[in-house]
C-alpha cells in the first residue's frame, strides 16, 4: 500500500489534470508512479517535462532504459525495475539485454561503459575519477552524451526514491531484483 494519496486521474485538478491526460496518452493508462507524483503539480511538472527532454535526447531508448534498470537494481527499486524492463523491451533490447543490463553489463562495449559509469555515479554517489569520463570518451561518447548519461541517472534517482520512499504499488509486470 502506498505511503501517500495515488491521484485518480478523472478526480485530478487544473495542471495535475492535464500533465496526466498527456501521460494518459503515452502508455494507455497513467501509471502509479505519476498518480503519486501528481500530489504535486511541480513536482509532476518536474518528472514528466524531463522524460520527455530526456527522451529527445542523443542516446536512444533503448540505452536510457538499459541505464534505468542498471540504477533500479543498485536503489532496490522494484517499481522501476519493472517499468523500465517493459520499456526496454518496447525499446528493442532482449530479455537477456535488460537482465545483462540490470547487472550493470553489457557485451556492447560502448553500452557496457554507459552502464559502468552510471553504476559507478551511483554507487559512488558522484565522486567520480578522471578515469570513469576517461573510459566514456574511449568508448566513443562526447561531452553532451555524458552529460545526457548523467541526466538519465539523475531522472532515475528521483523516479526510483520516490516508489521506494513512498511504496508505491508496482503496475508493471514483476521483475525480481538481482540477490546483493
Amino acid at each position: 500500500m502506498s505511503r501517500i494519496e495515488l491521484v485518480n486521474p478523472s478526480n485530478a485538478q487544473g495542471e495535475a489534470a492535464a500533465l496526466l491526460q498527456q501521460i494518459n496518452g503515452a502508455f494507455g493508462g497513467v501509471p502509479n508512479m505519476f498518480r503519486a507524483v501528481a500530489n504535486s503539480p511541480a513536482a509532476l511538472k518536474s518528472m514528466w517535462g524531463s522524460f520527455g527532454a530526456i527522451g529527445q535526447g542523443t542516446l536512444g531508448a533503448r540505452l536510457g532504459e538499459q541505464i534505468a534498470v542498471a540504477i533500479a537494481d543498485r536503489n532496490d527499486c522494484e517499481y522501476c525495475l519493472a517499468a523500465h524492463t517493459a520499456l526496454g523491451r518496447k525499446a528493442g533490447a532482449s530479455a537477456d539485454d535488460m537482465a545483462a543490463a540490470q547487472a550493470g553489463e553489457s557485451s556492447e562495449p560502448k553500452t557496457a561503459a554507459a552502464l559502468k559509469f552510471a553504476v559507478a555515479v551511483v554507487e559512488k554517489r558522484a565522486h567520480i575519477g578522471e578515469a570513469d569520463i576517461a573510459a566514456l570518451r574511449q568508448a566513443g561518447f562526447g561531452d553532451g552524451e555524458i552529460v545526457e548519461i548523467m541526466a538519465h541517472v539523475a531522472l532515475n534517482l528521483f523516479t526510483n526514491y520516490v516508489n521506494v520512499a513512498f511504496k508505491v504499488p508496482v503496475d508493471f509486470p514483476g521483475v525480481k531484483l538481482r540477490a546483493k
